[in-house]
This record gives C-alpha cells, structure tokens and sequence, in this order.
C-alpha cells in the first residue's frame, strides 16, 4: 500500500464495551491488546486511525449491585469506569476516547435510531407474560430466576440454561422456581414489549453477511442463523430499570443491548466535540471511512445482525468489517476462580510486566476465532527465550562496548549491507501481517530476524575482537551493525511493545519510530 494511499484512509475501530459490573480480567484483555495493536500499528503507518471505547453500564445488574453497596447506579459506574481505565492504562491500550453509555451522546442516539426505527414501521408491540417477584416488586430476566433443571433436575439453575446438561429453557419451565433477589416465588404478570423487527432485514442481512464484511467462519454462522429465520427483538424493559426511557414510553427503557453498540457512536461523537472531528465523515450512509468492530465470538449475533440492521434502517452506515476472536483457556481450561485461574488485569499488574502478556498474546493471535491458551510455562520459556534471549540480549551485547570504546557513537559505514537488506525487506511481510491481524505470523518472522542478528554476533565474536590488536574498526562496524539490526526488530516490535520501543528510542537517541519501508541505517550517530 502505498504512503499516499495509507494517508487518504480514515480509520475508526472500536472494541466490545466491558460491562461496568466487575473488573477487567485477562479474558478481556485479549480483545483489547490485539485491536490496540493494529491501531498501533496504523498509526505507525501513518494512517488518521481512531479507537474508541465506553464502560456498558446499563442494565438490572448494576442496578442491583448499587443498591447492594448502598450507593446509586451512576456512583458505582463512575467507580468502575475509572477502575476500567487504570487498568487499560497500564497495559498500554491507548485509547482515543473512552467515554460511557450512560451518556447524553448516546441517549441522543439511542432516541434518535429508535425513533427512525419506529418511523420506517421496524417497530412493534405486544403484550408478553413474564416472571414479576412481588416482593422486589420487579419484573425478573432469565438470569435473576434460579431453580430445578427441567430436564436433568440439577438444582440452582438459572432461568434460560442448565450449566450441568446444557439444556435451554424458557423460565416458565424452571421446577420449583425463585427470585435470585429476593428468594421469593415469581409470579407471572403481563407487560407491553417493544421489538425490533429483525426479519424485515432478511434480504439487506443476507448480502451483508456474504460480501466480505466478517470472517468465513463467521459468515458461515450466520448463514445457519438466517436460513432458520429471524425473530423479532425484545428491545425493552419495565421499570425499575437502570438505562435510558423509551421516547413516549412512560415506565419502559431500552434493554442495554440496544444501547450498548450505539456506545460506540456516543464516544466518537464525544472525541469529536473534544477534538473539532467532523462526526458523519465516519457516520454517514455515504461515509468513505473505514469502520472497524473487534469483539469475541459470543457477541456475533448482536454485531453481525441486530447492530448492521439497528444502522441501515437508520439510515446510517454499517461496518466495514467486524473481527471476531476466540477465548482465552489457562493452562488448557476455562478460566475458573475456584481453580485459580481467573486473574484479573490488577492480579497480573501486582506481580508481572504488561508487555509481556502484550507480546504473549500478539505471538498467539490469529485472524481466526480459535480460542487461545495462556499456558504459564509457555509464558515464561517464550518471554525468557524470545524478548530477552533474542531481542533485549542484541543492544546488550553490543552497546557497552560502543558506549567504552567508542563514545558511544556508532560507525560511519554499514559493513553488512546485505544483512541490513534483508531485515529491511521482511518490513513488506511483516506489516501484511500485521495489517491482517497474522499477529502470531508477525512475531515468528521477527523472533526468525532476531535469530539472524544473533547468529550474527555470535559469528563475528565483538568479546574476541575486542582482545586482539588492530581489530578496532572490525569491533566498531559489528557492534554498530547489532545496534542497527536491533533497531529495526524494536521498529516491527513496536505496535506490540510500546514501552519497550520508546526506551530503546531513547536509548538510541533517535525520534519515535514511524513504519517506514526504506529504514535507512544508523551511521556516525
């Protein structure tokens, strides 16, 4: 791609919202690092690339969860929201705006694609029959209703799924049902639902799903999905709910899934008064720019259907593609608090550097939807051997005698051009890889680089050359060359290891690293 190309894009790339109920947790985190790593790395590029995110912060849960702790729902999302960002923060994930969807920008909007929405006839009503606990005085979803499977007979399960068999249900079903709130037995109490009229984008979701816009695995998903019809969405809720009140709805408010992907508006919209950005430029129906959702694989079907639909009938654009990726097991199985293996993003921060994680997931990402292992031993054998072994061990072999025999300033020629050649031409694979989200292929072809600096070094001896007479000039260029070869490796590194780029830019007293395809060396510097 060319420089004059990667200057006329405009990019905007979001992440699935964490919901503001609990902390960040390594699951999360895979999501987060790998999108900040292609922002990182359009950035480098040169590309005008924007990455927005917001705490989801509607819904029952937190509403209940306040009222637990006593405080009110807009105390507690203020707490996580800020909890949220440290952590984010410190793993290097460099938002351009994180915002909230308990927002006046995304109340406009939410207001604003209903009502057009409901305008265009995609809107309708019913009365529906749903579990009430009459103590809370509250209607009761799926998850707040506990009891016997109906099928296995497993005790303490929730109202739509039995996690021993697997079995799926409608709460009616439940035997011997209670409020998970109150304890109390529900009682069924009928209320007027507003749904969105999914099947009327059939035909607009069909061609949606098949032009290019999502994975193939994806794809083929969906296709499943469609060809067994689609179903009107229930998009509200009775009071006491916590969220935004459906426009002349009186005691009805929109489900948070509805709200929650119109989140990613709201934060943009929220950069651009920030900032003087022009909003339809990336919004309109006839928007040139490019938009980007990277969420995991559980939330396809709000992202490839509801959302794309929610926007066309709108009548503003849809995505240009949607990335999903897999889960995260450790050491092999689901993450478990019981068996230790659910570690928070503030756990991991007390005991290990971030970066590591970064490039440890960066070496196992791929652009598919296969989930990925954290297996601990792999981490630190891969951490040791590739970040300190091979990339870190180059400058230190290299940099102190520059520093003693040479006042640190390097040599005036390259005496490996064709070493240095090699390196440079690896830049056109390595950003495909990259751009493709290959981060995994990326890493094996730097860490195979770094292998050849190494081999390199190891061939020239600088700790002989510099014990014998009359190898100065020799030592000077092999040094030099090492500090060169590093550099180029922390240039292809640098969307995955930000700090790591900037202190060796330091190091080397040079400017921040852009993504450059003719890197010229380092001489007399």
């Amino acid at each position: 791609m060319s420089d004059r190309t990667l200057l006329n894009r405009k990019v905007l790339v979001t992440s699935a919202l964490p919901y503001a109920n609990g902390p960040i947790h390594l699951g999360h985190l895979v999501e987060y690092i790998q999108t900040d790593i292609w922002v990182r790395f359009q950035k480098q590029r040169g590309v005008r690339c924007y990455y927005v995110c917001a705490d989801d912060t509607h819904g029952t849960p937190i509403m209940l969860r306040a009222d637990r702790e006593g405080i009110t729902p807009e105390a507690l999302i203020e707490r996580i929201g800020k909890e949220h960002l440290a952590d984010f923060t410190e793993f290097g994930v460099a938002f351009d705006n994180y915002h909230s969807t308990h927002s006046e920008e995304n109340k406009v909007f939410s207001s604003l694609i209903y009502t057009r929405l409901r305008d265009a006839g995609h809107i309708s009503s019913r009365t529906i029959t749903q579990a009430y606990d009459p103590v809370k005085e509250m209607f009761l979803p799926d998850r707040f209703i506990k009891g016997e499977c109906p099928k296995c007979g497993a005790k303490d399960q929730y109202g739509d799924s039995c996690e021993a068999c697997g079995a799926t249900y409608s709460p009616t079903e439940l035997k011997n049902a209670v409020s998970a709130i109150s304890g109390e037995k529900p009682v069924e109490k009928d209320s007027v639902h507003y749904f969105f009229n999914l099947a009327d984008f059939t035909d607009m979701l069909s061609e949606w799903t098949t032009a290019g816009h999502l994975q193939a695995e994806v794809s083929n998903k969906l296709a499943e999905w469609l060809g067994g019809g689609l179903q009107q969405w229930d998009i509200s809720r009775d009071a006491p709910y916590f969220g935004f009140e459906i426009p002349d709805a009186p005691g009805k408010y929109f489900y948070v899934w509805l709200d929650a992907p119109i989140g990613y508006m709201a934060s943009f919209k929220n950069l651009c008064d920030k900032q003087g950005l022009d909003f339809n430029e990336f919004w309109a129906k006839d928007s040139d720019a490019e938009l980007y959702h990277f969420i995991g694989k559980d939330i396809i079907y709000f992202h490839a259907l509801f959302w794309p639909a929610m926007l066309h009938g709108a009548h503003l654009r849809t995505p240009t593609a949607i990335f999903a990726h897999g889960f995260l097991t450790v050491n092999g199985e689901k993450m478990s608090k019981s068996r230790g293996t659910f570690i928070t993003a503030r756990t991991y921060l007390e005991h290990l550097n971030p970066e590591y994680l970064r490039y440890y997931f960066a070496a196992k990402l791929s652009a598919g939807v296969d989930d990925i292992d954290l297996n601990f031993d792999d981490f630190s054998q891969r951490v040791n051997s590739d970040l300190v072994g091979k990339v870190v061990n180059i400058a230190s072999r290299c940099s102190g005698f520059i520093a003693k025999r040479f006042a640190g300033k390097l040599s005036a020629s390259c005496s490996e051009p064709v070493l240095f050649a090699d390196f440079i031409i690896a830049n056109a694979s390595v950003a495909d890889y990259y751009e493709t989200r290959e981060f995994g292929k990326a890493m094996r072809e730097i860490m195979a680089l770094a292998d050849k600096a190494n081999q390199y070094i190891d061939e020239k001896k600088p700790w002989l050359l510099a014990k014998e007479d009359g190898k100065e000039q020799e030592l000077h260029e092999v040094c030099s060359m090492g500090i060169n070869l590093f550099r180029l490796l922390v240039a292809y590194l640098k969307p995955v290891l930000p700090v790591l780029a900037a202190e060796a830019e330091s190091f080397l007293n040079i400017a921040p690293q852009a993504w450059v395809d003719d890197m010229q060396p380092l001489l007399n510097h």
